[in-house]
C-alpha cells in the first residue's frame, strides 16, 4: 500500500533520528541528560506512520519514564535482516503476518511472549493460530496479531441493488450472479492480470476453503520428495484448486490481461464493474477514488453449499519483541498499552481492518458486515500463498495459469519448485 512517512514534530523524534536509529543506534538512554529508556519501534507500514505516532505519543504521557522512537523505512523486510545480522535486533517490532515472519519466528529472533497473559488471553485463538501456523520458535508465542484483514470478493452494492442481485453464498448462487450480469453495461468480475499479485486473493481464498490445513506440514514433510508419486504433492493437494482457479477467471473480462491494480480499483468506485476479488486493504484506495464508493465485502463460495465457506484472514499487523531487548519490562509496558482495546479498534477502524481481541467492539464498517461473523466464529483459514517460499515465485505461476488454463502443468510445476528448493534448503523439513 503507498503511502508517505510522517516525521513526528514538536517533542517526537525527528524525521533525521529515525532514519540514525534504522542504521543501528537501537536502544539508549536519551543524550543530553535525558534519563528516560528509549524503546526502538521498527514499524513497517508507510500508511500507517500517523496511527503509531499517535498511539506512541499516547503512550508516552501515560510513560514518562520512556521514549519510543518509531523507525519506519522502504523495504522493512530488508531493512529488519540487515539489523539482525548486525545483531542490532529492535525492541518493539511489527511485521506482516507472513511467511518471513514465521522464518524470523523460527530462527528465534523474538521473546516468548506466551506469559503476557494481560494479552494473550483477549486475542482469538484462531487469530493467533493463523499466525502461529507460520512458524514459532519451538512452541512460544513469537508475535501477537494486532489487526487482521480479510480475502474475499469487494462488490458495488448499486450494481447489486440495480440489478436485483443477492449476495452469493455457494459456487452454483455466484455463477448465476456473473450470468445475470452478462448482458449489462457492466463487467461481471474485473481481474487485472497485469499486477500478476493480484492473481493471489483468489488463490488464497480457494486453497482456504479446499486444502486442509495439514497439507503444509505433510509438504515440508515430504521435501524432496514431494511429487506424485510422493507422500504429498501439489498435484493431488491443489488440483481442486487450479481447476477451480481457472473456472473462476474464465468469468472475468477479455481485456484482464492489460488490466492492472488501480484500473481494478477504478472500475469498482466508478460502477463499471460488479465484483472483483481482493483483500480488505483494497477499500481505502477504492474509496480514495471515490470516498462514497457503494463497495462491501463477501467471503468467496467455493461450494454448493454456504456451510463449506471459511474467511481467508491474515495478521495484517503482528507485534513481537526482540529477543535479546536491554528493556524487557519497558517494550513489554508499551505492548501491553498497544493492546488496550481502545487503541486495537481505533487502528482497525482508521485502516479498514478487523480487530483480533475477543471481547473488544469489531469494526463497524458496513463494508465488512458479512465477513466479520465468519471472523469471530473463527471460521478462518491463513494465507496459503505465505506458506510457499518466495523463491518459487508464486506470482508468475498462477500467471501463467490464468494464461494457460493449463492445470496439470501448474501443479507439476508447483511441485518441482518445491523440490528444488528443498533440496537447497537446510532443515527444510522443519519449516527454517
Amino acid at each position: 500500500m503507498a503511502g508517505r512517512s510522517v516525521g513526528r514534530t514538536g517533542r517526537r523524534t525527528s524525521a533525521g533520528a529515525i532514519a540514525l536509529a534504522t542504521l543501528g543506534l537501537g536502544a539508549c538512554s536519551a543524550a543530553g541528560g535525558d534519563e528516560r529508556v528509549e524503546l526502538e519501534f521498527f514499524q513497517f507500514k508507510p500508511e500507517a506512520v500517523q496511527a503509531f505516532d499517535d498511539i506512541i505519543e499516547a503512550f508516552e504521557a501515560e510513560n514518562p519514564d520512556v521514549r519510543v522512537t518509531q523507525n519506519h523505512v522502504p523495504d522493512a523486510d530488508t531493512a529488519l535482516r540487515t539489523l539482525l545480522v548486525k545483531n542490532k535486533t529492535p525492541d518493539v517490532i511489527t511485521l506482516n503476518g507472513s511467511g518471513n515472519f514465521g522464518q524470523l519466528a523460527r530462527a528465534c529472533v523474538f521473546a516468548d511472549l506466551s506469559d503476557l497473559t494481560s494479552v494473550t488471553e483477549t486475542v482469538n485463538p484462531e487469530v493467533q493460530q493463523v499466525l502461529d501456523d507460520l512458524g514459532t520458535c519451538e512452541d512460544q508465542v513469537n508475535g501477537l496479531p494486532f489487526a487482521s484483514n480479510a480475502s474475499g470478493v469487494i462488490y458495488n452494492t448499486e450494481v447489486f441493488e440495480e440489478h436485483g442481485l443477492e449476495v452469493p453464498t455457494t459456487w452454483p448462487e455466484f455463477q448465476q450472479v456473473v450470468e445475470d450480469l452478462q448482458d449489462t453495461d457492466v463487467v461481471p468480475l474485473y481481474a487485472t492480470y497485469a499486477d500478476r499479485w493480484t492473481l493471489l486473493p483468489t488463490f488464497n481464498n480457494l486453497s482456504g476453503a479446499l486444502v486442509p490445513r495439514e497439507f503444509w506440514q505433510e509438504m515440508r514433510a515430504a521435501g524432496a520428495d514431494a511429487g506424485p508419486d510422493g507422500p504429498a504433492s501439489f498435484t493431488e493437494g491443489y488440483a481442486p484448486v487450479a481447476e477451480r482457479f481457472v473456472e473462476f477467471f474464465g468469468y472475468a473480462q477479455d481485456n484482464a490481461a492489460g488490466r492492472g491494480y488501480d484500473d481494478g480499483n477504478r472500475a469498482m468506485a466508478e460502477g463499471e464493474a460488479a465484483m472483483v476479488a481482493q483483500g480488505s486493504f483494497t477499500l481505502p484506495a477504492i474509496r480514495a477514488i471515490d470516498e462514497e464508493a457503494p463497495v462491501a465485502m463477501f467471503v468467496m463460495p467455493v461450494g454448493e453449499d454456504e456451510s463449506e465457506n471459511v474467511l481467508v484472514s491474515g495478521v495484517d499487523v503482528a507485534v513481537a519483541i526482540g529477543k535479546d531487548t536491554a528493556y524487557p519490562e519497558e517494550a513489554r509496558r508499551f505492548v501491553e498499552f498497544m493492546f488496550s482495546e481502545e487503541i486495537v479498534s481505533s487502528y482497525a477502524s482508521e485502516q479498514s481492518a478487523l480487530s483480533p481481541l475477543v471481547d473488544a467492539p469489531q469494526n463497524d464498517d458496513p463494508a465488512l458486515e458479512l465477513v466479520v461473523p465468519l471472523y469471530e466464529e473463527g471460521r478462518l483459514a491463513g494465507y496459503a500463498d505465505h506458506q510457499i517460499p518466495a523463491a518459487m515465485n508464486l506470482e508468475a505461476h498462477v500467471q501463467t495459469l490464468v494464461l494457460n488454463k493449463d492445470p496439470d502443468a501448474f501443479l507439476e510445476a508447483m511441485d518441482n519448485e518445491w523440490r528444488k528448493y528443498a533440496r537447497r534448503t537446510t532443515g527444510f523439513e522443519e519449516g527454517r
